[in-house]
């Protein structure tokens, strides 16, 4: 029976303390390699070419153009149709969507230029 037992390793041998040793060790290191990670992405920032950034913002200013006349239209088909059958009261949320429709449209292409830098024509 006492030939049974020692043959199993007990945890006190060195063989049963390596694996918890280096899961320690490993989760000691890795905030310090993902720290050091980060800062090597950082340190390439200054590499990025960000050219095509102006033409990829005029893209949002389109969109935001179309979007915001596409608002603005549905909108107005909403209210019209609603206000020709005599319903005013359900007309007016399609007005306000018309407002916002413009403002996407205006206030929206405005700001995305102003960040660019370019001018709208």
């Amino acid at each position: 029976m006492n030939t049974l037992l020692a043959a199993q390793p007990s945890s006190t041998t060195p063989q049963g303390r390596i694996r918890p040793r280096f899961l320690s060790c490993a989760r000691n290191l890795a905030p310090l390699l993902m720290t050091l990670a980060f800062t090597a992405v950082a340190h390439a920032q200054g590499t990025i070419d960000f050219s095509g950034a102006n033409t990829l913002m005029g893209t949002f200013k389109t969109f935001a153009i179309f979007a915001g006349a596409i608002i603005a239209f549905g909108s107005l088909i909403f209210a019209g149709i609603r206000m020709m059958g005599g319903r005013f009261n359900e007309a007016v949320p399609g007005l306000f969507g018309a407002l916002f429709g413009a403002a996407v449209l205006g206030w929206g292409a405005g700001w995305i230029s102003s960040l660019t830098g370019q001018s709208i024509p």
